[in-house]
């Protein structure tokens, strides 16, 4: 085994020196360091230098590391358990338990950079139409989950993003045979907290796996525990499974990538985020995909810093995405949750050779008459809802009530609301929605359709 001494710590960035006949560990090789009072520290090489030296990133704190300490290479990159008995645990970036339940029994193991399979055949499932039902009424109506897609969660701070996250795991968990792998990277200690005893009460934990590389830790961890969480969902992909793969958030992974660069010393981009993002960003989406026998389908919570969409780092996700789901400040304000702004979001799955004639004729109805409604809204504003058309003034009162009938309250959050949360079948979705489009519901008052099920 062989052995090197550190030549100088920076923070999570480790510099190790190894002899001059020394063959230098390879890039993402695992070395084992030890602190003064025994702790173990986990570095990962990330560069080679002259002189011998390997540069590495360290995957836990590194406070008390000393100058001159002894360092061995483990001969092998990050392993992480996968297998069946995985279910229900809780684990960090090495796949290390951290729900204090014991240790994982397993003996499967995989590396967490893998090279890619030339064997696993790559296919287009998402041609197939297989769509996955949420219950909630504006992703099934404008933003169809179909299996193998990746969708995106845009917002900035304090709009909803992980409590939808949380909704969409709750609701597809409960209806569908699917293997649920939730990614915290980089997120609040508390909201994981509240996620691993939010599944533990509604006895759903053993349906789901959790990876977690949370604010705290070090941007070692929080920028390779993103490959844990996909190590794990391409095993059950490679077992012939449908897979249902969270990340939440994955601006924080390219934020801990841009705070390992700047420690490394490398000259950053013209937008100030590191020269590797794209590289980094594709070795990680690219791993998301489908085969013949199976699926992953992921749902990514994207950060936008200062509700700016136009951030590199957001606009890097873009193309990796089928689905953009924009949630509105404004909306929010409104009292509108979920706080999608439909109008500003897309996707790709919103085509009548996906979801049929009917769900796309409403669908188009619905964002026609929002649309009007936008320009409706600026005109009221001026002049009065009185001194507008009538036909405008039934437009304006529909998509009112479509607004409103496409909030809903969530089982996620009954807690803080006191609703009783509600799961809607896409049909009543549908219904609901051709009803207020086709003028059946004017009579109704525009207030009955807000936070409610179906129609």
């Amino acid at each position: 085994m062989q052995e090197g001494k550190i030549i100088s710590v920076q923070g999570p960035v480790v510099d190790v020196k190894f002899g001059e006949d020394d063959v230098l560990p390879k890039i993402y090789e695992l070395l084992s360091a030890e602190t003064y009072d025994k702790r173990n520290v986990p570095l990962e090489v990330m560069e080679h230098l002259t002189g011998n030296v390997a540069r590495c990133i360290a995957l836990k704190q590194t406070h008390d590391l000393q100058r001159n300490s002894m360092v061995k290479a483990t001969g092998a990159a990050i392993k992480v358990p996968v297998g069946k008995n995985i279910f229900g645990r809780l684990m960090n970036v090495l796949g290390e338990p951290i729900d204090k339940r014991g240790e994982i029994k397993t003996e499967e193991y995989l590396p967490a950079r893998r090279q890619k399979d030339l064997t696993l055949r790559v296919t287009h499932r998402g041609l197939k139409n297989e769509f996955i039902e949420t219950g909630m009424k504006i992703i099934d109506l404008l933003f169809p989950l179909v299996k193998g897609s990746k969708s995106g969660l845009l917002g900035g701070a304090g709009l909803g993003k992980t409590q939808l996250v949380l909704e969409i795991i709750h609701n597809i968990t409960e209806k569908q045979d699917a293997v649920a792998i939730f990614t915290g990277v980089g997120e609040r200690i508390r909201e994981g907290n509240e996620l691993y005893y939010e599944f533990e009460s509604r006895k759903m934990l053993d349906k789901v796996i959790l990876v977690f590389g949370q604010m705290n830790e070090s941007p070692g961890a929080r920028f390779e525990v993103s490959q844990t969480g996909v190590t794990i969902a391409e095993h059950f992909l490679e077992s012939g499974k449908d897979v249902l793969f969270f990340v939440d958030n994955i601006f924080r992974f390219v934020q801990a990538g841009s705070e390992l660069s700047t420690l490394m010393g490398r000259t950053p981009s013209e937008t100030g985020y590191q020269p590797t993002l794209l590289s980094e960003m594709s070795s990680f989406q690219e791993r998301i995909r489908s085969t013949s026998s199976g699926s992953i389908t992921a749902i990514e919570a994207v950060y936008v810093p200062s509700d700016d969409l136009s951030d590199p780092a957001v606009v890097c996700t873009f193309g990796y995405l089928d689905s953009i789901i924009v949630l509105s400040r404004e909306k929010v304000q409104a009292g509108l949750y979920p706080a999608v702004d439909p109008l500003v979001s897309s996707s790709f799955s919103l085509d009548p050779e996906v979801v049929g004639l009917r769900h796309y004729r409403i669908a188009m109805d619905v964002l026609k008459i929002l649309n009007k409604y936008e320009d409706l809204k600026r005109i009221v504003a001026v002049i009065g809802l009185e001194e507008i058309s009538k036909e405008d003034r039934l437009t304006y009162e529909r998509a009112r009530k479509l607004l409103n009938f496409l909030t809903q309250p969530f089982f996620t959050s009954e807690m803080y609301t006191g609703k009783k949360g509600e799961y809607v079948p896409l049909e009543k979705t549908l219904e609901g929605c051709e009803k207020i489009a086709s003028g059946e519901m004017d009579k109704t008052p525009v207030d009955s359709f807000y936070m409610i099920g179906a129609v």
